[in-house]
């Protein structure tokens, strides 16, 4: 099962043609990552406390019918590959349970300071494997 973070489109959020502009979907992922790491016991800022971040490499989106302004949907979260410095998380923005559009995201895992990418830490696989593991939000 996966984690599921609500969400109703704001009026800033839509483009001139009345939905949501395509850039809004990846804040909207962040936001949902960064909760979900929050519901597994891990804030992002114990991570950098440790000397650990991620940052986005790669994503795809699909999309599969426009959102708009007011619109309830869901973000669902869900964990895929990890591999040694770099995780994937798949994403559904659902809308009345049907999907609006599908992406992933694929992230590295990087030192706070600076000094560069760095094997997923014990902390972050641990949260990611542990909705593998038992299915749970």
């Amino acid at each position: 099962m996966a984690y599921v973070q609500p969400w109703q489109v704001r009026y800033y959020e839509a483009d001139q043609q009345g939905v949501v502009f395509n850039a809004w979907y990846l804040a909207w992922f962040d936001e949902a990552f960064t909760n979900f790491l929050r519901c597994k016991g891990l804030a992002v800022s114990e991570l950098v406390n440790h000397g650990i971040d991620f940052q986005l490499v790669h994503s795809e989106i699909d999309w599969i019918s426009g959102v708009r302004f007011g619109d309830d949907v869901s973000i669902a979260v869900e964990p895929g590959r990890i591999g040694t410095t770099s995780f994937d998380v798949h994403y559904t923005v659902l809308r009345d349970d049907v999907a609006t559009c599908t992406a992933k995201i694929v992230y590295v895992s990087i030192s706070s300071d600076g000094a560069g990418k760095q094997p997923v830490p014990a902390l972050l696989r641990k949260a990611l494997t542990q909705a593998h593991a038992d299915g749970s939000p």
